[in-house]
Parts: C-alpha cells; structure tokens; sequence
C-alpha cells in the first residue's frame, strides 16, 4: 500500500504540468521570462476564458482611435493648432489597432500587427524615468531630493559653422542654461519625474506655456509660478528639460544607456529607435548628440513594436527584476509606484497609477500602466500577474476593454 501511494504521489506533480499552467512565482522558482522565441499558452492553461478574452480583443478592435492613421495629420488636428505647435520632429502613419496579452510571463493573445514598429507617444516618458532610475542607481543622481541645477555641465549646442558675422553674437550666452532662474534653482530631481516642476523657459523653440496653453493669454508669461512640488501639469517642454538633463547627467546619448542597460537586456528587438527633434542637438565630450524627446508631442518620441512594449510591461511587473538579474532597483520602482501629492493617480513619469481605483475603476487599485497619446497603453496588474498592451485603441473605451480582459480571467 504505502508502495502504491508513493508511485501515486510521484505521477500528481506530472499530470499537473501537463495541463501547461504558467508557472507561478515562489521563493524556490523564477518567474517565466521570454528569449528570442516568446513561449505561447492557450488561454484555458493561463486560467483566462478564450470566449470572454475574445469577446475582449473583438471589442479592442472595433472601438479604434477617432484620429487619423497619418500621424502627422493627427498632430496639426490637435497640438499642432497651440502657439508654436509646429512639428519639429519625425512623424510616422500608424498601423491598425493591436494588442499583446501576458499573463504569468507568456503570450495568451495577440491581434493586429506587433511586429509594426509605430509612434508610441508618451509611453516614451516611462522609457526616460528609466535612464533617470538607472542613473540613480549607479549613484549618478545621489539623491532625487537634489536641486537639479547643481548636477548641470555647460550645455554647449551643436554649431555646424561660424557665424557670418561673429560681432552680432557678442553679449549673447554661449551655453544653454535650462535652471538659470530663480525659480528653476529650486526644482528637484523628483519635482520633474512627478511633472509638478512649473518649470519656466523655452527649450528647442517651445515656451512652456505653449504646451496646452492657458485659455487666457494673459496669463501665458507672466502668471505667478508654483513653488516646485505643489501643483502638478503634464507638460511636454519640462520633460524635455528632464530628458537634457539626464543626457548631461549620463554624458552619452539616452538611447545608448536605454538599449545596452535595458532593451538588450530584456531581449527588446532590434527594430526600436528613439528620436529627438531636428533641432536638438548638442556637442558632447567633441561629439554630436541628439537629446531625444520624452514623446512625440512635436514628433519625435520612441518608435517601437507591440512585443517590446510587452517586455517592458513584464519588467515593470516584476518590479525591475528580469530573471535573477535586477535592472531597476526595488527602490527606484517603489518611488515609480508612490502617488504623486497633487495628482495621486500620477507616478514617476509615465507610471499612471489606479489610487481609490480612480484612473481605471474597472481594474484593482494595485494596477498601474504606462500610458501614450493614441491610445498606446501597457496596462499592468501585478494581482492577476497580467500586462495587457494595447494600441489605437479610442481613450473612452479603455476601461471598458480592460473589465472585459480582468472577466475573462477565472483563475
């Protein structure tokens, strides 16, 4: 008897793996993560229902985007129309909409095209808040309660020839100063990640006000600043800020530290790009280096496919962590996931957070996504061990889509 119970024993823990349930995390295993080659479960061994998840990806598809395709066009329909909304970066059409669900690690669906490699807006900032977190990590930032100005170099822009007239520029400053006024002296490393800088000054030709501007022009220049901390406004030209003053901070183009301390590591294609605008160069160390952009508000932003964008979103759900090799510390991804004073749905940029279940009531307060103009989004929800990447999608639509992916789970 005690020989049969054994041998009955012995076959539980087989018959179980048959079944390819995704492989649940425990102190003595590691997670699932992909290679190349991205192991694919069918949605009943992930413990989802294929009808209900279909149901989901069906209504994905039929709730697209209002905006035109070309994105260019797109642009000059909604930005484009503010003071100095010209375009200044690359702009790319878009494909149709697309999506990629994760759940344990593996592939249980996708529909569209994750291969095409598109505009993924403002989902570029949780990209930047990356090269800032690993900054920080490698000691480059001591402390993101440091005033920002006193890590600044001189920032000398790129001259491709002298002037005609070298007498004109006389007086003039030869340097870029983004924290010369009082007021920007006293903004810190986490002021700009929360984006609650009310940074002032005007940076590759856009003023700050100009993004989504006040509805009363007089207040454009010369309203009464924020003290740094207080009041939160997302505002692409103060991202931008941050993206050159991580790019000082780094002294090597951001899109160098993004691929071989992170893309690579993650097994991220080759096929992403990371652009800046046409005008925002600068002479680093006798070398040329474009400041890239934290999105694609003027163009420009990070240019990528659906399945690195999942990888991201696997990363961000395991806190960092990929495999047994940490890339973003605990503590980094802990201040990424800490609310924001003014805005407690608002993270580090671009981690929107579900506090009080107000920016997502459908999903558990504990989620939280990188969001993009689009709408791109990698939704991630740590409970249901889940990262839903979805793109084109209409913005009113997406809460509903995601109570119909957290139905479809039953297990």
């Amino acid at each position: 008897m005690r020989l049969v119970v054994c041998v009955l024993l012995s076959i539980l823990p087989a018959a179980g793996a048959s079944a390819q349930r995704p492989a649940r995390a425990t102190a003595a295993t590691t997670p699932y993560v992909p290679s190349e080659v991205w192991e694919h479960r069918i949605p009943d061994a992930a413990g989802m229902d294929a009808g209900r998840l279909s149901v989901a990806i069906d209504f994905a598809r039929t709730h697209e985007a209002k905006a035109p395709r070309d994105m260019a066009e797109s642009h000059y329909r909604s930005f484009g129309r503010e003071p100095f909304g010209e375009g200044i970066g690359p702009f790319k059409a878009r494909g149709e909409p697309t999506g990629v669900v994760l759940r344990g690690g593996y592939v249980i669906a996708t529909w569209g095209e994750p291969d095409r490699v598109d505009m993924t807006h403002s989902v570029t900032k949780s990209f930047l808040s990356a090269t800032l977190g690993m900054a920080y990590d490698r000691g480059l930032i001591r402390s993101v309660r440091d005033t920002v100005w006193k890590a600044m170099a001189p920032i000398y822009r790129l001259r491709l020839r002298a002037p005609d007239e070298p007498g004109t520029s006389l007086g003039q400053a030869m340097f870029l100063d983004p924290f010369d006024t009082p007021h920007n002296r006293t903004i810190l490393w986490d002021d700009l990640l929360r984006q609650t800088s009310d940074w002032e000054g005007t940076l590759w030709g856009k003023p700050d006000w100009a993004d989504r501007p006040s509805a009363s022009p007089a207040q454009w220049a010369s309203r009464r600043r924020h003290a740094p901390g207080t009041a939160y406004e997302y505002n692409d030209v103060r991202v931008n800020v941050l993206a050159l003053a991580a790019t000082n901070v780094w002294r090597r183009p951001l899109p160098e530290i993004l691929r071989d301390s992170l893309m690579d590591r993650i097994g991220a294609s080759r096929t992403w790009r990371w652009n800046g605008y046409y005008n925002a160069w600068i002479t680093l160390d006798g070398r040329p280096v474009q400041v890239v952009s934290g999105g694609g508000h003027w163009g420009g932003g990070m240019f990528i496919n659906a399945w690195d964008m999942a990888r991201f979103g696997l990363l961000t759900l395991r806190r960092g962590v990929w495999g047994s090799t940490r890339l973003l510390s605990e503590e980094w991804v802990t201040m990424s996931l800490t609310p924001t004073g003014p805005q407690p749905t608002y993270g580090y940029m671009n981690w929107f957070l579900n506090t009080n279940r107000k920016w997502m009531p459908s999903a558990p307060a504990s989620a939280f996504g990188h969001v993009g103009n689009g709408t791109n989004l990698i939704f991630v929800s740590p409970e249901q061990d889940l990262v839903v990447v979805v793109r084109w999608i209409d913005n009113a639509a997406i809460d509903e889509f995601l109570g119909k992916i957290l139905a479809s789970i039953v297990e």
